[in-house]
C-alpha cells in the first residue's frame, strides 16, 4: 500500500494501472471472464484489493514496485456516567473551534435518527470537509453527521444487512455517540443507568465509514475507508477493531494509519478483547493510539434468591424481572444432549448444542460457562454463571441471567444436589458503587508489544465497561438472534467501548492546538495519565500503558514528545525494512543507510514512554535518547523525577534540568537503565518531569523476555 500517484500522475490513470499490473498476472482473457479488481486505493494512497489464487499472489509479489501482498483477512469489532467518572464533566473549558473538528468513524454504520445525532443548532459542516454521504431512501445525513459511506467488495450480502450507512448491529452507534454524541437527557436502558449521555466532544461533526457487517469486517473495506476518510478531511479516526499481525505491513489498520499520520491525522484504535493473558493486544503500531479498557465506579448487581430463601449477589446487566417467581432449577452438567453426542464433561459448560430441549426447558440452569446461550437456545426461563473471574464484567444476556463467582456457585451446585425439588429466582439488576475502579477488567487485551518489545503497549486505559451509549431499536440488546427487546440506549463492554473516550479526548485536544501533530496529539494524552495501582492490575503498564486517560489535563501537558513522519522511517528501519519498501509506502527519498546503527532506534524512536526488554533479568542495559518539546510555560525549568525504581536497578537521566526559554523551544536528553531486576518478570518506574506547574510522567517498564 504505497504513497498516492504523484501530481504528473493524475488518479484517473491509477485504476488502468491496477488493471494492467493484474493482466500481467492473470492473463487479459482472465480478467475479461471474471472481474478480479475489487476495489482500487487512489484517493490517499496507491494500492488496490483483487482476486488472485497463491500462485498468483506470490507473482504479483515480485513486480516492481509492489510494497505488500497479503489475504484480505477478517477482523473483529472490540466490543453517561463514564466521562464524569474521568473527570470530564458537562461545564469543562471548550474550544470555541470545537464544531469544526471532525471525528471519522470506521465501525458499522450509524443509526442517524438517534437523539444523539441531532443536528439542531449546529452550523453548516466545516469548508474543509470533502467527504460525501452516500445515501439513500433509507439513509440521510445531517449537520451532525456531515458525512456516510459503506463498503463491502467482492462478497454477497447477508440477511439482514442493510445496504447503505445504516447501523443495523449497533456497534457503531455506540462507539460514535461516546465519541462525539449530543447531550441526551434520561437516557437508560430500561430504567437502568439513567442521566444524560453524552460524547466527549458534543459539537463535533461526525463522519461515518461503515465496514462492518454479519460475515466480518475485511481488510480491504478497511484501506478503502482509510483512503476514503484521509482524504476527505477528517481530523481523527477511531477504529473499534482489529486482529494481531506479526507484520506492520501486513496489516490494514497499520497501513491506512501510517498513511492518516503522514497527513496529520491521529488514529485511535482499540487494544483487543482477548485478555489478560501477554501479547494479546491487537494494535501496536507506534504512530497510533491503543486503547484499554477500564471499569467505572458504577456497577450492576443481580441477585439470585434460592429456595431455601438464601441470597447470592452476582452481575450481569439484568433487565428481566422474574417478578420473584421460582422456577426449577438444573445443574447444566446432568442435562447432556446425548443425542447429538454430549456428555456431562461439555454440557457443563452452556455451550449452544450442548444441553437437552426436554431436560432445561421452563427452568433456571447452573452452568459453568461464561455466557451461558446453550441454555438459551434451548429453551430455559434464567440461567446462573459461575467461575467469572474477579476482575470481570458481562453486558446483557438474552434472558434473565447473574454471574457468580466460584464459592456462591458451588453453594448453589450443593443446593441442587441435596434437594429434591431446587428452585431459584433472578431479581433485575440494581445499581451499586465498585469502591475498587478503575481497574481493567479481564477481558482487555495485554502487552508487551509482539513486535517491537520496547515500544510499549497499551498506551493508555479508558472506561469501557458497561458504557451506556446510542444504539438502533432493530438491533438485539444482548446482540443475540432472538432478543426481542429493543433499546434505543444500551450497556456495552469492551476495548471498543474505550477507544472511542480517547478518540473524543484526542478530538478535545485538537480544538485546542489544531497545528499540533499526531504523535504531540499522542504524547499529551499519554504522559498526563492518572496511574493505576498494579495491586488491581498484576500486569500493571502490560494491561493499562500510562494510567487512566485525563481529559482535561490531556490539553495542558507542558512537554510533549514530537515525531515526524521521517522519525517513524527511521524506526522502520530499525525494524529491518528495506529502503526500496519504505520509499514505495512513503514517496518519502530517504533511505535506510548501512553506515547508520539502527539495533537501538526502536528504543530511540521518540516515544512517550519507556519499555525495555532483556533475555537476561541479571545484566540489564539499556540507553533512551529523547527530545521533549515546550508547550507549556515560555520560560521553564523542568526537574527529572524516577520514582518507583526497585532496587539493584538504577535509572538516571542526563541532564537532570531542562530549562527552556521559549515556547516551541526543543531540549534533548538520555535516559539509562543498568542493573538487574533479579528473579522478578518486570518491574515498573516512572520518569517525571516537574516544572512546579506542570508533571509530565512517562512510565518505565524493564522485563524480561524468554524465547
Amino acid at each position: 500500500m504505497g504513497d498516492k500517484p504523484k501530481l504528473d500522475i493524475p488518479t484517473t490513470t491509477t485504476l488502468p494501472l491496477h488493471v494492467n499490473m493484474l493482466q500481467n498476472v492473470v492473463g487479459s482473457s482472465n480478467i475479461e471472464q471474471e472481474p478480479h479488481l475489487l476495489h482500487s486505493y487512489k484517493r490517499s494512497f496507491n494500492g488496490f484489493a483483487a482476486k488472485l489464487t497463491e500462485e498468483e499472489a506470490q507473482k504479483m509479489a515480485g513486480m516492481a514496485g509492489v510494497v505488500s501482498v497479503f489475504p484480505s483477512r477478517k477482523q473483529k469489532l472490540h466490543t453517561t456516567r463514564s466521562w464524569n467518572f474521568i473527570g470530564f464533566h458537562e461545564n469543562v473549558k471548550r474550544s470555541t473551534v470545537e464544531s469544526d473538528i471532525i471525528v471519522g468513524m470506521i465501525d458499522s454504520g450509524v443509526w442517524p435518527e438517534s437523539a444523539s445525532f441531532s443536528d439542531a443548532g449546529f452550523g453548516p459542516p466545516p469548508k474543509k470537509w470533502k467527504g460525501t454521504c452516500q445515501g439513500s431512501s433509507n439513509f440521510t445525513c445531517n449537520k451532525k453527521i456531515i458525512g456516510a459511506r459503506y463498503y463491502h467488495n467482492g462478497r454477497p450480502f447477508v440477511k439482514g444487512d442493510i445496504k447503505s450507512p445504516r447501523d443495523s448491529n449497533g456497534h457503531g452507534t455506540h462507539t460514535a455517540s461516546t465519541a462525539a454524541g449530543n447531550l441526551v437527557s434520561k437516557a437508560s436502558l430500561f430504567g437502568l443507568g439513567s442521566g444524560r449521555a453524552r460524547g466527549g466532544v458534543p459539537s463535533a461533526r461526525i463522519a461515518v465509514y461503515k465496514v462492518g457487517w454479519s460475515d466480518g469486517i475485511s481488510d480491504d473495506d478497511i484501506l478503502a475507508a482509510f483512503d476514503d476518510a484521509i482524504a476527505d478531511g477528517v481530523d481523527i479516526l477511531s477504529l473499534s477493531l482489529g486482529k494481531a499481525e506479526d507484520d506492520y505491513f501486513r496489516d490494514s489498520i497499520s497501513i491506512g494509519a501510517f498513511h492518516a499520520l503522514r497527513k496529520g491525522i491521529l488514529t485511535s484504535t482499540a487494544a483487543g478483547n482477548d485478555g489478560p493473558g501477554p501479547k494479546t493486544i491487537a494494535n501496536f503500531a507506534p504512530w497510533f493510539l491503543s486503547v484499554a479498557a477500564t471499569t467505572i465506579d458504577r456497577e450492576f448487581v443481580t441477585k439470585v434468591q434460592l429456595g431455601n430463601q438464601k441470597i447470592y449477589e452476582g452481575i450481569v446487566t439484568n433487565t428481566f424481572d422474574l417478578k420473584g417467581k421460582f422456577y426449577p432449577l438444573i445443574y447444566a452438567g446432568d442435562a447432556p444432549n446425548r443425542t447429538a453426542g454430549y456428555d456431562e464433561s461439555t454440557s457443563k459448560t452452556c455451550e449452544p448444542g450442548t444441553l437437552d430441549h426436554n431436560l432445561v426447558k421452563g427452568k433456571i440452569v447452573l452452568c459453568d460457562g461464561t455466557t451461558g446461550y446453550g441454555a438459551y437456545f434451548a429453551g430455559a426461563v434464567g440461567v446462573i454463571l459461575q467461575s467469572r473471574p474477579v476482575a470481570d464484567v458481562l453486558d446483557p444476556l438474552p434472558m434473565p441471567a447473574s454471574c457468580l463467582g466460584l464459592d456462591s456457585g458451588n453453594s448453589i451446585y450443593y443446593y441442587i444436589t441435596s434437594t429434591r425439588n431446587p428452585t431459584a429466582t433472578i431479581f433485575k439488576s440494581t445499581e451499586d458503587i465498585d469502591t475498587l475502579s478503575p481497574y481493567v477488567p479481564s477481558f482487555s487485551s495485554r502487552g508487551p508489544n509482539p513486535v517491537t518489545p520496547n515500544i510499549l503497549k497499551p498506551d493508555i486505559a479508558a472506561p469501557g465497561a458497561s458504557i451506556l451509549a446510542a444504539f438502533p431499536p432493530i438491533a438485539p440488546v444482548s446482540f443475540v438472534q432472538g432478543d426481542d427487546r429493543v433499546a434505543s440506549y444500551n450497556f456495552v463492554s469492551g476495548t471498543s467501548m474505550a477507544c472511542p473516550h480517547a478518540t473524543g479526548v484526542a478530538a478535545y485536544v485538537k480544538s485546542f492546538h489544531p497545528n499540533w501533530s499526531p504523535a504531540a496529539i499522542q504524547s499529551a494524552i499519554i504522559t498526563t495519565a492518572k496511574p493505576l495501582s498494579p495491586d488491581l492490575n498484576p500486569e500493571a503498564e502490560f494491561a493499562y500503558g500510562a494510567g487512566q486517560i485525563d481529559p482535561v489535563r490531556a490539553p495542558y501537558p507542558g512537554l510533549v514528545y514530537d515525531a515526524t513522519e521521517l522519525d517513524y522511517i527511521e524506526f522502520l528501519c530499525a525494524q529491518g525494512y528495506s529502503t526500496k519498501l519504505l520509499q514505495s509506502i512513503t514517496g518519502h527519498k530517504s533511505s535506510c543507510s548501512s553506515k547508520t546503527n539502527y539495533g537501538a532506534l526502536s528504543d530511540n524512536l521518540n516515544y512517550p514512554s519507556f519499555a525495555l526488554s532483556s533475555s537476561n533479568p541479571n545484566c540489564i542495559s539499556g540507553v533512551f535518547n529523547r527530545t521533549a518539546t515546550n508547550v507549556g510555560s515560555p520560560r521553564s525549568a523542568y526537574k527529572a523525577k524516577v520514582i518507583g525504581a526497585t532496587k539493584g536497578l538504577e535509572i538516571k537521566v542526563n541532564p537532570s534540568i531542562l530549562s527552556f526559554s521559549s515556547l516551541g523551544q526543543k531540549l534533548s536528553f538520555q535516559v539509562t537503565v543498568k542493573g538487574s531486576i533479579h528473579h522478578k518478570s518486570r518491574v515498573s518506574a516512572s520518569l517525571v518531569w516537574d516544572d512546579g506547574t506542570f508533571q509530565v510522567r512517562s512510565p518505565i517498564v524493564v522485563y524480561a523476555i524468554y524465547y
